[in-house]
C-alpha cells in the first residue's frame, strides 16, 4: 500500500491593513454579479430591483493577490476581462442582520479587481452550468490595501479603472444597484458572515478584455488605488 507523507497546511490567506504592520486574515469572497444597471445592460440583461434581489458567486481564497503584482495572462482562455469592484470586508460576525444593523458588520473597504475568463462564463451561462471555471481561478481576485471604516456605510464616490493610462470604466457607487447595506443584509441571510469576508460589490459598464503587458490601475473615491499587470501566459 502506498503512502502519502503529511504536508504543511497552507499560510493564511491575507491583505495589507493602511497604517498596520499587520496583515489581515481573509476567509471568504463573495461577489455581487449585475449590480450596476448600465453593466446589466451591457451584459444583455435587464434588473429590475423591484420583487428582485441580489445574486452571488464565489471565489476561493486562493485566487486572491495583492494590489501591485505581474501575474502571467490566464489559461484556457482567449478573452480574459478586467471588472472594477468595491470590496467591503467584514469585521463582526453577523447573521440575518438587520439592513438598519448591517454597518456593525463592516470594517473597512478596499478596491478589488474580479478578473472573468469571459468566454467560459458565457459558454457556462449558455448550458445552464455554473460559472466557477469563469470566475474563481488562480489570480482572479486582486485586492489592494484595506482602508479600516468601522461602521462606514459608502453610498457615493466615484470609481473607476484605467487600462494602459486610457479610461476603461467610471462611474459612481451611488449607482450600485443594491447598496452596500442592502448587500450585507441581504447575503447574511444565507450565510454566518465572519471576519475576513470580502465581498465584492459589482462592477460598472465598460469591462473588457486585457492582454499580456497591459498595466490596469483603479481607483475608489476615499478608498485607494489598486494595480496590475498582466505578464504572459504561462508555456
Amino acid at each position: 500500500m502506498t503512502e502519502f507523507p503529511l504536508w504543511a497546511p497552507p499560510a493564511p490567506v491575507s491583505l495589507p491593513v493602511k497604517g498596520l504592520s499587520e496583515r489581515a486574515a481573509v476567509n471568504r469572497i463573495f461577489c455581487v454579479g449585475r449590480n450596476y444597471l448600465a453593466h446589466a445592460a451591457e451584459m444583455g440583461h435587464k434588473v429590475e430591483k423591484e420583487g428582485d434581489r441580489p445574486f452571488y458567486f464565489t471565489k476561493s481564497p486562493q485566487a486572491l493577490v495583492d494590489s501591485g503584482a505581474t501575474i502571467p495572462y490566464p489559461p484556457e482562455t482567449r478573452n480574459c476581462h478586467h471588472e472594477m469592484e468595491l470590496v467591503v470586508v467584514i469585521g463582526a460576525p453577523g447573521f440575518r442582520v438587520a439592513p438598519e444593523r448591517a454597518h456593525e458588520l463592516i470594517y473597512g473597504y478596499a478596491c478589488g479587481l474580479d478578473l472573468t475568463r469571459r468566454d467560459l462564463q458565457l459558454a457556462a451561462r449558455e448550458k445552464g452550468r455554473p460559472w466557477d471555471l469563469g470566475k474563481d481561478f488562480e489570480n482572479a481576485a486582486v485586492v489592494s490595501e484595506i482602508v479600516p471604516m468601522p461602521g462606514v456605510l459608502l453610498e457615493r464616490g466615484w470609481i473607476k479603472l484605467l487600462v494602459n493610462g486610457a479610461i476603461k470604466q467610471k462611474s459612481d457607487l451611488g449607482n450600485l444597484i443594491w447598496s452596500v447595506r442592502e448587500i450585507v443584509a441581504d447575503l447574511s441571510l444565507f450565510y454566518h458572515l465572519a471576519p475576513g469576508d470580502l465581498i465584492f460589490t459589482g462592477t460598472p459598464d465598460g469591462v473588457g478584455p486585457v492582454k499580456p503587458g497591459d498595466k490596469l490601475e483603479g481607483k475608489i473615491e476615499g478608498v485607494g488605488t489598486i494595480a496590475l499587470t498582466i505578464g504572459p501566459a504561462e508555456a
